[in-house]
């Protein structure tokens, strides 16, 4: 039996959400935090940054959900009490997948309508939900590791 990430993610995925909305709802549903704005504010950062070849919608997802533990609302915040839980972040994803970029991590280009075909045909969404579990997991992990 799937681990409850990877089942919510897999529902979130069936339902038609994707990556950087995955993520972001999973974090805020696990922590009881309800916002019209969510999964909406994560939706064009999905498929490499509506598909641009930008980078990965797992990650960009994640750093939303962070953020909203250890983002700021105030310009007179520090700045560092996001910067190394992101960094952190993006380090662990990186070492795992050695790439924070969709289309390399992916091998497709979804830019291009070649691109969307070979993503249908070769099944690539596994691979991107797998991202999308892992880059999960490591946010809960960061996240739990704040004091909320």
């Amino acid at each position: 039996m799937a681990d409850p990430i990877t089942a919510r993610i897999d529902q979130f995925f069936a339902s038609g959400y994707r990556c950087a909305e995955s993520v972001l709802l999973y974090v805020a549903e696990s922590k009881n935090i309800q916002s019209d704005l969510i999964p909406k504010i994560a939706t064009g950062f999905c498929g490499g940054m509506s598909r641009t070849r930008g980078t990965c919608g797992a990650i960009t997802g994640a750093v939303m959900a962070i953020n909203i533990f250890c983002g700021r609302n105030n310009p007179s915040m520090p700045l560092d009490q996001s910067y190394p839980p992101v960094q952190k972040f993006v380090q662990l994803f990186e070492e795992k997948f050695k790439s924070i970029n969709c289309m390399s991590l992916i091998n497709c280009d979804l830019s291009a309508e070649e691109g969307r075909k070979k993503f249908i045909d070769e099944n690539i969404i596994v691979t991107c939900k797998n991202m999308t579990c892992e880059a999960t997991r490591m946010a809960m992990s960061i996240i739990d590791e704040k004091p909320l």
